[in-house]
């Protein structure tokens, strides 16, 4: 049975699209735009060079001179924050958009043709699944060394399973239906079949996949900053901002609150755009917003 008038949300009874009726998906996309651009224009908002340093000044508060205060050596906390949100999100969109790249084609392949393919290729999942992540990452990046590449790659070898095995899964239900029966009735190639009849139609799981994943590999690239593995200092990652201050936490906590707070605002925004986003795709959530 459908609402009723009176039992209608306001949203839905102007005529709002369900995009805009989505708390969690315009609230997630305000974060993570907002801290995108403080990335992408990190040059104009910063405003104080990254290794100026005034020991004369050191864990002064906020002030008008220095917006967030600043770190032991002096530093402008603000401007190693933006900075440091150029890093996290450039290693998370280099691990993410690998990972899609990768996990999508292996589960398009793997759930398409079936039969051996299909064996062969989630057995080679299962061996990456088989190895605790934080052990295998450590490992990546203890042999590759600290890097901006080596960590996105210690991240991608880890993530890359989860698209497989969606994407899988949905070209297994995808590849019984008759769109994609005719294109092979009518003698389309694999290739052909795989990317313009499958693949289109599985982007609303990979999407949301993507979002949540950034957040996660935000929490990886900080994790690995903070047990020493991430980028080496100078670098002014949230990780290693976090752990450094932990060492002055009893009396100065402003450095850790500081770097602890925007990796969460970070992660949550894109946890939050990750939930919109799928409530928004979910077919059957949008067959019964019509109803």
């Amino acid at each position: 049975m459908s609402d009723t008038p009176m039992k209608k949300s306001l949203a839905r009874r102007i005529g709002l699209p369900p995009v805009l009726r989505n708390a969690s998906l315009l609230i997630g996309a305000a974060l993570t735009l907002t801290i995108v651009g403080l990335a992408v224009f990190a040059p104009l908002v910063a405003t104080h060079d990254l290794t100026q340093m005034d020991m004369t000044n050191r864990f002064s508060g906020p002030s008008a001179a220095h917006l967030l205060g600043t770190d032991n050596f002096g530093r402008d906390l603000w401007s190693r924050l933006v900075y440091g949100a150029r890093i996290s999100l450039s290693i998370s969109l280099i691990a993410v958009t690998a990972s899609a790249l990768i996990g999508t084609v292996v589960g398009l392949v793997a759930g398409y043709f079936g039969g051996w393919v299909d064996m062969v290729l989630m057995r080679i999942t299962d061996i990456f699944l088989g190895f605790p992540p934080l052990v295998l990452v450590l490992a990546i990046v203890a042999v590759m060394g600290p890097g901006l590449f080596n960590v996105a790659l210690s991240l991608v070898v880890v993530s890359w399973t989860e698209y497989a095995r969606v994407v899988r899964s949905t070209t297994l239900s995808l590849r019984e239906r008759n769109y994609v029966q005719a294109a092979q009735a009518l003698g389309a190639s694999s290739p052909r079949i795989l990317f313009r009849e499958i693949l289109p139609n599985s982007l609303g799981p990979i999407t949301v996949l993507a979002s949540l994943g950034l957040g996660t590999a935000i929490i990886w690239e900080s994790a690995l900053s903070f047990l020493g593995f991430g980028l080496p200092p100078p670098a002014p990652t949230w990780g290693w901002s976090l752990s450094y201050g932990t060492r002055f936490i009893r009396d100065e906590p402003w450095m850790s609150i500081i770097s602890g707070a925007a990796i969460m605002v970070t992660v949550l925004g894109f946890n939050l755009l990750g939930d919109g986003l799928r409530d928004v795709l979910d077919p059957r959530r949008l067959t019964r917003g019509k109803g």
